[in-house]
């Protein structure tokens, strides 16, 4: 049954909590919220009322009316292929909750793993991931191929991941809100701060991709700067949690214990960071960090932005979960906290890459090859632009101040090709360009007019 025939289900109009109790296998309230405000903007759904009075309605069918947009939401879940043993796990965790076993974690699960010898990947799907996301055949410093599409993956991995959480901005206003700073009207707030939020994060993955790992300092880092302001105590942010956590839609009960947690933690840092094959590393973190929710909230956030880890690494086709229906996902993570079962979320798991891989392989084909100079300097030369911005400099005296500056920290030999680097950009840049250089539009626009 589509959600809006379980609107249509109260002549009075249903409350969210009323759908939650009366949908079979409802999704966390977050995404059932970012449905029902698509439905809203479709106009198959109409709201009354305000606060605690806020109900939602399914409007009367005129006469002659087609019913097929209904199941929009059916036939994305159908979108996905499933294998059979996937689809047996799928008719498990969508089935009401009365009909749903409650279990707790059960650290048996990752005790179990042994790296490089356990294999939730098995080797035909690595070696068909591995020859769909290689893209270099010889070795380049790492993250060079995250940065060669830098601004689309920001755009793809912010919206997406975003979406499965059911924020309701659109890709376009989402490349608004990275490129422009400029926040879609009517929106929550909370909104354009996650999407911030996810841009953040994946900069920290492409910065640092040399020494980002499977360690505290990045995992912890990486909830940090995806909670940030979304969480009700500040504190929490990149803090391993330290009280019992309840998940909506599932009977499953995490870790309450917090020297629990802390063990598992690290049982989980020193198993993701010894497993050699970049794809089984991957996955493993999108099945055990939400399983073992290490954190009060934005775990499932986490795990998709630290599967990235070794693929950035290792100039690896990212995963950015392109078109991946958020009720696929969700239920393959289900499988994880009911069944102890990875074979659901594997399969959504390779069906994202590979479409990721499509996705990127195209926008590749219109890039250039990456010039050595520039991919080694490339910090440099951001900082340097950076700063020539800030400081609000003229031509005259960023030309003066460039060349002081390099002529202080960079060989001889490089000097010149360096300068005339950081001027090229300086002349190329736009306000829609700015956010690569985490530059603000009021800096840029204070900085144009002393420029021009």
């Amino acid at each position: 049954m589509s959600l809006v025939e379980v609107i249509g289900r109260f002549p009075q109009g249903a409350r969210v909590g009323e759908l939650i109790a009366a949908l079979d296998a409802p999704p966390p309230q977050r995404t059932l919220q970012g449905h029902l405000s698509r439905l809203v903007d479709q106009h198959r759904v109409t709201v009354t009322g305000k606060g605690v009075a806020h109900r939602y309605h399914r409007p009367v069918p005129q006469e002659g009316t087609a019913s097929s947009a209904d199941h929009e939401i059916d036939r994305q879940i159908d979108s996905l292929p499933l294998t059979p043993e996937a689809m047996a796990i799928r008719a498990k965790v969508t089935a009401p909750l009365s009909q749903r076993k409650p279990v707790g974690y059960n650290r048996a699960f990752l005790d179990a793993y042994s790296p490089n010898e356990t294999y939730y990947l098995p080797d035909d799907t690595r070696r068909r991931l591995a020859a769909a996301g290689r893209v270099y055949q010889d070795r380049r410093p790492a993250g060079t191929y995250a940065r060669e599409i830098h601004n689309r993956l920001l755009i793809d991995l912010s919206w997406n991941s975003s979406r499965l959480e059911g924020n309701t901005y659109s890709l376009l206003e989402t490349q608004r809100l990275l490129e422009l700073g400029a926040a879609a009207e009517a929106k929550d707030a909370r909104e354009a701060q996650m999407i911030l939020n996810h841009k953040a994060a994946i900069e920290l993955l492409m910065d640092d991709s040399v020494d980002v790992a499977f360690n505290r300092y990045t995992i912890c880092n990486l909830h940090a700067l995806l909670s940030d302001h979304l969480l009700a105590d500040q504190g929490a942010c990149g803090r391993l949690r330290s009280k019992p956590v309840a998940i909506t839609g599932t009977l499953f009960c995490p870790l309450g214990v917090p020297q629990l947690i802390e063990e598992c933690f690290d049982e989980f840092l020193a198993k993701a960071e010894a497993i050699a094959d970049p794809f089984e590393q991957a996955f493993f973190a999108m099945v055990q960090i939400p399983y073992l929710q290490p954190f009060m909230d934005v775990n499932k956030r986490v795990s998709r932005l630290a599967a990235n880890i070794p693929l950035i690494r290792g100039n690896l086709c990212p995963l950015s979960f392109i078109d991946v229906p958020d009720r696929q996902y969700t239920g393959g993570v289900l499988g994880v906290y009911e069944q102890n079962t990875v074979v659901y979320l594997r399969d959504v798991f390779v069906w994202a890459y590979l479409r990721s891989s499509d996705r990127y392989s195209a926008v590749r084909q219109t890039l250039g090859e990456p010039d050595p100079f520039l991919l080694r300097h490339r910090t440099d030369i951001k900082d340097f632009v950076r700063a020539v911005v800030k400081a609000g400099l003229s031509k005259v005296d960023a030309v003066a101040w460039i060349r002081d500056r390099i002529a202080g920290t960079t060989p001889f030999d490089e000097r010149e090709r360096l300068i005339e680097a950081v001027e090229t950009e300086l002349m190329c840049l736009h306000e829609g360009s700015i956010a690569r250089y985490k530059l603000k539009p009021s800096e840029f626009n204070a900085w144009q007019a002393t420029w021009k």
